[in-house]
């Protein structure tokens, strides 16, 4: 049963040999819509048909910060546009280009030596007339 793998696990060593352990983020072929756990604590589900880019380049912050998150994805939706910072972003650019990430939400920085894949900092903006 799938629920009763949720998060028992979270040692470095389980995460890192399979993406399916990586407590940042999972994919589903059948999500309807974006789970976003912001750093705040606040959740939202983004429908993917909303759903309007994806954009991941080298973090700007590096420049000041050497120990900064090296990369930033910035995911648009109609409504909202998500924030993202860590390393190894393209897995989550994979997923939705195939509208497959059921969620993202930041780890413990120390789990980043050992994922592939590592969520640092998640924050949402939300469309101004939904305010």
């Amino acid at each position: 049963m799938k629920s009763s793998q949720l998060n028992h696990n979270d040692s470095p060593t389980t995460s890192a040999s399979s993406p399916r352990d990586n407590p940042c983020f999972d994919t589903d072929s059948t999500a309807a819509a974006l789970n976003v756990l912001a750093d705040d604590g606040a959740s939202f589900l983004l429908p993917y048909a909303q759903f309007l880019f994806a954009e991941r380049e080298s973090n700007p912050a590096l420049e000041k910060e050497p120990d900064a998150p090296p990369e930033k994805m910035r995911i648009g939706f109609a409504q909202a546009e998500v924030a993202v910072l860590g390393s190894g972003l393209k897995a989550l650019e994979r997923a939705l280009q195939k509208l497959e990430l059921k969620f993202v939400k930041a780890a413990d920085r120390r789990l980043a030596v050992t994922l592939n894949t590592h969520v640092a900092a998640v924050t949402i903006t939300l469309a101004k007339e939904n305010v």
